[in-house]
């Protein structure tokens, strides 16, 4: 057994977010489990860029209001409780509302040398706008 105390609170790089964006790792994919697990918080209005993972992605919505959209335009408003499958490589991208924050458990298992994300540009305005819209938000 291993009892892990807590991790530091990081800000998300800027280079894959839009707003201010807060993760705390969970576990980092290494053999033999090679699940990558964070607990990751955004702020109002902030989000992911367009990202896939190769595997695929959990995300269990811990706290909030937030969204989940794809590239066809699919897009599901989640509240605490609710939980997202991405499939592997479908490109998607994640936040929280104009208002309120959300907080989720992202979960990927990687292949032992990474989570296998492959991240894209940013969420244009337009297209958060447009998600919001989709959902009556």
């Amino acid at each position: 057994m291993e009892h892990i105390t807590g991790t530091p609170t990081l800000k998300a790089p800027a280079e894959r977010f839009t707003g201010d964006v807060y993760l705390n790792m969970i576990e980092a994919p290494a053999e033999p489990a090679r699940l990558a697990a964070a607990l990751v918080r955004f702020t109002p209005g902030a989000r992911t860029n367009w990202h896939s993972h190769a595997p695929g992605q959990t995300l269990h919505i811990t706290d909030g209001v937030g969204l989940v959209g794809t590239r066809d335009g699919h897009v599901v408003r989640v509240t605490a409780g609710e939980t997202v499958k991405c499939p592997a490589g479908e490109e998607h991208w994640h936040g929280g509302t104009p208002t309120t924050l959300m907080a989720h458990l992202a979960l990927v298992v990687g292949d032992g040398s990474g989570d296998g994300t492959t991240w894209l540009e940013p969420v244009t305005d337009e297209q958060y706008a447009a998600a919001l819209t989709a959902v009556g938000a």
